[in-house]
């Protein structure tokens, strides 16, 4: 990862980019207000000399202007603190504002590349780390940045002003600033560089202790938390991490604490060493007493001025630190993605499948779960695919799907290679049912209309893809219908079965339109009752689509058109359920297994 100063000014850039298309209007508010607060010291501290000045006048006798004048200077002094206070104000406003306007900005594009990138990116724990960097650091830095830059600007211009005050009275003492200022800032830089190394080093240690803080906050695992009593192990894994990571940070923190004390050790001198020479030459009757009040003045905003300029060049640098892992995450891009000139979907009359010479292993195993795999799909024929655990018969389906492309073959539907087609078109026309389908804490409409968001408010036809599936009388009587919020993360939500929750998921795919229909282990969860009534529905809803069924019930797959049976990532057998029969191949014995299990349950 680069860091160097051309990379960082790139990554500022870039970062300035961001926060100006969020919102110029506020971006130009800022800067404006923060250049008023920049200057409206100087003039103040100017006013200020001259009451000073005006009153030792008038108190010594030795004449000069009148007590109104000097009225005059002290109500011009309070309308420019009055003014700073204003700009003060609708500065934060304005700051406020615009830092949760680019937050929220940024946030929306990690969301758009979060769901861009292809699934094998969440099966590498790089992946995750980087993930993690940007959903930490990237919503607020740019903001950061900016903000920075205009304190900068800000901070810069109220420095020339002191410092061209005190080059008036002594070149030693603008001098003493750079010399206060510059130690405190170069140890920030530098534990500033410390830490962001030890965050890189150590993110997915805190993944882990987040991932210990979900196991034992979430519903997904509380009933086994509590049936296996893991709730002490768990919290004693989290302690551990984070004891971990405490140590080490506190010991960062103690060194740069050493470092600081140190750095303000040596300017304290320096301050105080040019504070006295200036009472030296006022004593001396070199400047007056109001010239000493300025230059003090002078003397304390200059070096708080310099400090505040120096730490926002640290605050950058280390802003431009961790920007570097936020554009990470941003530049990833999807291996898979549609051709620049996408050949026409087929449409439903001609969707046969084609699978020919077809492997594939998953990204960093080095194992091949398909080999050389060669099947065809008639259009509108049912399907099944049969085959142990491991057998390929899901990766198959997410083949077809285009959420991985094969190492080696070619996919086709009608007779289109899958690579031809326009991939959100191509999923448009599938329909699938996972076996690890998803519950959304979503109102019961919601849950079934995700499926085709264009009809999200077609009810009648919502309600029809839950009679499908069997869900319609139970969501029909729930307490406000289908309007009801499905799960328990929010007020107002019930709770469904994990057989129900199943049923949703089929509600779901029978909702969408498509001219393929894929169902993985659809009726796991479900009575013997329930699997009958849904396969006799799916029947006649999956008249004229082709259909792809994935079960471990060879009960359900023998109303298929033909079934496949995988073996050692290839098709072993393929007919129909009377032809495998009498094979007397692997169908046979898989079936005869469960049948004696049926039996004797």
């Amino acid at each position: 990862m680069e860091t160097n100063a051309p990379a960082r000014r790139k990554l500022i850039l870039r970062a300035v980019r961001i926060v100006w298309h969020s919102s110029p209007a506020l971006a130009l508010a800022n800067v404006f207000l923060l250049l008023v607060q920049g200057v409206l010291p100087v003039a103040g501290l100017y006013l200020l000399k001259l009451t000073v000045d005006s009153l030792q006048g008038l108190a010594t006798g030795e004449g000069g202007p009148a007590f109104g004048h000097v009225a005059l200077l002290i109500g011009l002094m309070g309308a420019a603190a009055l003014l700073g206070a204003l700009a003060s104000s609708l500065s934060s406003l304005v700051s406020n504002v615009q830092a949760r306007v680019v937050t929220d900005r940024m946030q929306d594009v990690l969301h758009e590349r979060s769901v861009s990138v292809d699934l094998s990116y969440y099966e590498d724990s790089r992946f995750h780390d980087t993930l993690h960097r940007a959903q930490t650091e990237g919503p607020y830095r740019p903001t950061s940045i900016v903000n920075g830059l205009v304190r900068s600007l800000q901070e810069l211009v109220s420095l020339l002003a002191m410092t061209g005050l005190l080059l008036t009275f002594h070149w030693a003492v603008a001098l003493v600033l750079v010399a206060a200022a510059a130690p405190g800032t170069l140890v920030r830089m530098r534990y500033a560089r410390e830490l962001w190394t030890w965050k890189m080093d150590r993110t997915e240690t805190e993944r882990r202790a987040w991932y210990e803080h979900w196991l034992m906050t979430s519903t997904a695992h509380a009933k086994e938390l509590r049936l296996f009593g893991l709730g002490d192990f768990f919290r004693e894994r989290y302690r551990d991490l984070r004891a971990l990571l405490r140590k080490e940070m506190m010991g960062m923190a103690k060194r740069r604490a050493l470092s600081e004390l140190g750095a303000q050790g040596s300017a304290t001198v320096l301050v105080y060493g040019s504070l006295a020479f200036i009472a030296w030459r006022a004593l001396s009757g070199t400047i007056s007493i109001g010239d000493v009040v300025m230059y003090f003045q002078a003397f304390q905003r200059g070096l708080g001025s310099l400090r505040g300029l120096l730490n926002s060049i640290a605050g950058l640098y280390e802003d431009s630190l961790y920007l570097s892992s936020l554009y990470d995450f941003l530049g990833m891009r999807p291996d898979i993605a549609s051709p620049d000139a996408p050949a026409p979907f087929t449409g439903s009359g001609d969707c046969g499948i084609s699978f020919r010479g077809i492997t594939f292993g998953y990204p960093g195993t080095g194992e091949a779960v398909l080999r050389d795999l060669d099947l065809e799909v008639l259009p509108g024929e049912t399907l099944a695919l049969v085959g142990a655990n491991g057998s390929g018969k899901t990766t198959l389906v997410k083949l077809l799907c285009r959420l991985y492309d094969p190492d080696r073959g070619r996919i086709g539907i009608g007779g289109v290679a899958l690579r031809d087609l326009d991939l959100v078109e191509l999923r448009s026309h599938i329909s699938v049912v996972f076996q690890d389908f998803a519950r959304y804490q979503l109102s019961a409409r919601e849950n079934i209309a995700i499926a085709d968001t264009g009809a999200m408010e077609d009810l009648p036809r919502v309600r029809g893809a839950a009679a499908t599936a069997g869900m319609d009388d139970l969501l029909s009587a729930l307490p406000e219908g289908y309007e009801t919020r499905l799960g328990k993360w929010f007020k107002g939500g019930t709770e469904l079965s994990d057989g129900e929750w199943q049923k949703m998921a089929l509600a779901r795919a029978f909702f969408r339109s498509a001219d393929i229909v894929v169902l993985d282990e659809p009726t796991a969860s479900l009575d013997a009752r329930s699997e009958r009534e849904v396969f006799r529905r799916f029947s006649e809803l999956a008249g004229g689509r082709t259909a792809l069924l994935i079960s471990h019930r060879f009960s359900s797959v023998r109303i298929c058109d033909r079934i496949a049976v995988l073996d050692g990532g290839r098709i072993a057998e393929l007919g129909t359920h009377q032809d495998l029969m009498r094979l007397g191949g692997l169908y046979a014995e898989m079936y005869s297994i469960s049948a004696e299990a049926y039996d004797r349950s």
